[in-house]
C-alpha cells in the first residue's frame, strides 16, 4: 500500500507546476471548483431532478384528465368544449387526430432527464402506446398518445415540465465563481510579488551582482521580515568586503615598502657580495603577495555586464601559439554572459593556463542554455590523483607530481579560480579527461 502511495505522491510532484505563484492558484481554484462541483450535483440530483419529477408528473395527470373525460363523456365527437378547457384551464394545446400509427421513435438527446421522466410517468399513469418529442430549442413539448380510434396530441410549454432555470443557476454559479477568482488572484499577485522581488534579489547577490537597486521589503509581516534579515545580511557581508579590501590594501603598501627596502640594500651592497638568491627570494615573496591580494580580494568591486566568449577564447589561441601548445574551442548556444568580466576571464585563464604549463594540447567546450553556462576544459597532461583533487584549490597548496615541477607558480591560481566561480553561484570540478589529462568543469548560473 506504501509503494503505490509514493508512486502517485512523486507522480504528482513531477507534474505540479514548480513557482509558488501557479501553485498558490491551484490551492485556490481547487477547492473553489471542488465546491462548486459538488453543488452542482446535488442541485442536479435532489432539486433539478426532483423538480422536473414534479412538474412532469403535474402535466401527465392533466393529459390523463383529459383522456378519462374523453372517454366517460364520448356525447361531443369533436370534443370543442374540452379542447377549450384544456387550453384555458390547464394550458394545454390538445386536438385529436385521424389514428394512423405514431412516428417513429427519434433519436434521444445526449443529456436530457424530460425524456425519461416523461416517459416513466405517461407509462405510470396512462398506460398506453405513446411519442414524445422533447428535441430542439422550441418552448412547446408534443406529446402523441394512441387511444383506441383516435390520437391525441397534447402541444405543452416546456416549462410546465421542467425545471427551466437550472441553466441560470448554473450562469450565476460560474459567473460568481470567476468574479471571485479574479478578485484572489490580483489579491495573491500582490502577495507573491515581494516574494519574487526577494528570490530574484538574493539570486542576483548570490550570483555577484548589485542586484535590483530599488529593492525594500514589502507585502505580509513574514515576508517583510524576511525582506529585512536579507538587506542586513547583504550589507553586513558588504561592509566585511570593504573592510578586507581595505585592511589588505594597507598590508600591501606595508610589505610592498619592506620589499622596496630590500631591493634598495642589495643594489647598494653591488658586487661584494652575492645578491641573486636574494633578489629571487624577494620577487617570490612580491609575487606570492600579489597573488594573495588578488586571491583575497577575488575582484569583488567589479560591477557585471556583457562578456564574449569567442573574444577570449581568440585570446587563449593566440597565447598558446605562442606556447606552441595545441589549443581547440566550440561554442553551444549564446556566446555573450553576464558576468563580472575581468574576474571570469581570469578564471579562465587560470585554468587554460594551468593547462598550457603541464600539457601539449588543450580544448575548451562551453555550453550555454537553460540559463546556465558549462565550460570544460581537458588536457593530455600527467592528471591530478582522486585524492588531492580538493586539496589543490586550497591557497598556497602544491603539489609534489609533475604539475608542480614548474616553479615560478605561487600555489594561487586554482583558488582564486574557484573563488571567483563561487562568487558567481558556481562551482568548479576536476575529473578525468579523455585525452589522458586532467579535466576541469565550470558551471556558473548565466
Amino acid at each position: 500500500m506504501l509503494a503505490p502511495w509514493r508512486k502517485f505522491t512523486r507522480w504528482l510532484a513531477h507534474w505540479m507546476p514548480k513557482r509558488l505563484y501557479a501553485r498558490s492558484l491551484i490551492i485556490i481554484i481547487a477547492p473553489m471548483v471542488l465546491l462548486q462541483s459538488l453543488i452542482a450535483f446535488v442541485f442536479m440530483e435532489r432539486h433539478w431532478q426532483t423538480v422536473t419529477q414534479r412538474l412532469s408528473t403535474a402535466v401527465v395527470r392533466d393529459i390523463a384528465g383529459v383522456i378519462d373525460l374523453m372517454e366517460t363523456y364520448p356525447q361531443d365527437p369533436a370534443y370543442e368544449n374540452l379542447i377549450r378547457i384544456a387550453r384555458e384551464r390547464l394550458s394545454l394545446n390538445i386536438s385529436i387526430l385521424p389514428p394512423d400509427p405514431l412516428p417513429a421513435p427519434g433519436p434521444k438527446p445526449f443529456f436530457s432527464i424530460l425524456d425519461s421522466i416523461l416517459g416513466e410517468e405517461i407509462t405510470r399513469q396512462i398506460n398506453r402506446p405513446f411519442w414524445i418529442d422533447t428535441i430542439g430549442d422550441s418552448d412547446l413539448v408534443e406529446i402523441r398518445i394512441q387511444l383506441d380510434n383516435k390520437v391525441l396530441r397534447v402541444f405543452a410549454r416546456r416549462s410546465q415540465a421542467y425545471a427551466s432555470n437550472t441553466l441560470i443557476f448554473l450562469v450565476w454559479m460560474a459567473g460568481s465563481a470567476l468574479v471571485l477568482l479574479a478578485i484572489a488572484i490580483l489579491f495573491l499577485r500582490n502577495q507573491i510579488k515581494p516574494i519574487q522581488q526577494l528570490a530574484t534579489a538574493a539570486d542576483s547577490f548570490g550570483k555577484g551582482r548589485s542586484g535590483p537597486p530599488d529593492f525594500k521589503p514589502r507585502g505580509a509581516e513574514e515576508v517583510r521580515r524576511a525582506g529585512a534579515a536579507f538587506i542586513v545580511m547583504r550589507e553586513r557581508i558588504e561592509r566585511q568586503i570593504e573592510q578586507r579590501t581595505t585592511m589588505l590594501s594597507g598590508v600591501s603598501h606595508d610589505l610592498r615598502t619592506i620589499l622596496t627596502r630590500f631591493k634598495l640594500q642589495l643594489a647598494l651592497v653591488g658586487s661584494k657580495v652575492d645578491t641573486e638568491a636574494m633578489e629571487q627570494d624577494i620577487d617570490d615573496m612580491q609575487s606570492m603577495l600579489e597573488g594573495y591580494l588578488a586571491f583575497a580580494r577575488s575582484e569583488a568591486e567589479e560591477e557585471t555586464g556583457t562578456f564574449n566568449l569567442e573574444r577570449l577564447f581568440a585570446k587563449l589561441k593566440e597565447e598558446g601559439i605562442l606556447l606552441k601548445r595545441g589549443f581547440t574551442s566550440k561554442i553551444r548556444g549564446k556566446p555573450e554572459i553576464h558576468v563580472r568580466p575581468n574576474a571570469f576571464s581570469r578564471l579562465i585563464s587560470n585554468l587554460v593556463s594551468n593547462s598550457f604549463r603541464y600539457a601539449r594540447n588543450v580544448s575548451v567546450a562551453a555550453d550555454h542554455r537553460e540559463g546556465w553556462l558549462t565550460i570544460i576544459i581537458d588536457d593530455d597532461g600527467p592528471g591530478i590523483r582522486k585524492e588531492m583533487r580538493e586539496e589543490v584549490f586550497k591557497p598556497f597548496f602544491r603539489l609534489d607530481e609533475a604539475r608542480n615541477q614548474d616553479s615560478s607558480g605561487t600555489g594561487l591560481g586554482l583558488a582564486i579560480a574557484l573563488d571567483i566561480a563561487r562568487s558567481h553561484g558556481g562551482d568548479i570540478i576536476l575529473d578525468d579527461s579523455p585525452t589522458g589529462g586532467l579535466r576541469a568543469i565550470v558551471r556558473i548560473p548565466a
